[in-house]
């Protein structure tokens, strides 16, 4: 069955572009010219992938992105943005965007990581329930949900998978790469920043004091270990 991925972007040119070149990879298309349409095609169209441009008329990139996270909706999204500056980044990857690009961006690249992230949403398992214990921290793979002494922490998507993979690994160097390729499905040096950024959101909200982390440590020119629990 075709992978379907709407096109979000009040650019008319871009969005014909784009699904030009899915087409051509052989997906199923979907196309929105502002973020109500969006959210109402999100709801019922149920795409497998989302590539969101960020300035929209009506509902704009991040609040849909919250949106989604509020209902629970947990399809892939790729934000679009003509925006460099960092808290842009940062903030459409904390409303729970996956990756993103910056415009003017290459063609090949986002179809590359279109793929990408398609590849590991077709291998990830269709239902799992585990508690994972590590420490005071307790992951519920099956809710996606993360307590910390107790108390539930908000975590996007790709911060409770980042923190998954960690944990499973706790007390093993993993290498950025290795993060990269995991999480993300590539490892070019220019991706580099999207694991930073999470990587820094995750240890906000986990760590008691960010600037002598305790769970997660940076391992300098290799990559990031888990530590603090042996349990589970």
């Amino acid at each position: 069955m075709k992978a379907k991925v709407l096109v979000v972007d009040d650019e008319e040119s871009l969005v014909r572009l784009i699904t030009h070149n899915l087409k051509r990879e052989g997906y199923e298309t979907m196309e929105a010219y502002d973020g109500n349409q969006a959210w109402e095609m999100i709801n019922t169209e149920n795409p497998d992938l989302i590539l969101l441009d960020l300035m929209l008329p009506g509902k704009d990139g991040l609040e849909i992105c919250q949106l989604m996270r509020e209902e629970k909706l947990y399809i892939p999204v790729i934000m679009l943005t003509a925006k460099d500056e960092e808290i842009d980044r940062i903030l459409g990857l904390e409303m729970g965007a996956d990756d993103y690009v910056t415009k003017p961006f290459s063609v090949r690249e986002l179809m590359a990581r279109v793929k990408a992230i398609l590849r590991r949403r077709r291998q990830e398992p269709v239902s799992r329930s585990e508690v994972i214990e590590a420490g005071n921290l307790i992951l519920k793979t099956d809710s996606y949900e993360v307590f910390l002494n107790g108390v539930k922490i908000d975590l996007t998507l790709k911060e409770f998978e980042l923190l998954e993979i960690l944990v499973r690994n706790r007390n093993k160097v993993l290498k950025r790469d290795y993060l990269l390729n995991a999480l993300w499905d590539y490892s070019d040096t220019a991706s580099t920043r999207v694991l930073d950024v999470h990587i820094s959101k995750l240890r906000d909200k986990i760590e008691p004091d960010t600037g002598q982390p305790i769970y997660i440590k940076t391992v300098r020119g290799i990559g990031y270990k888990f530590e603090g629990g042996n349990n589970g």
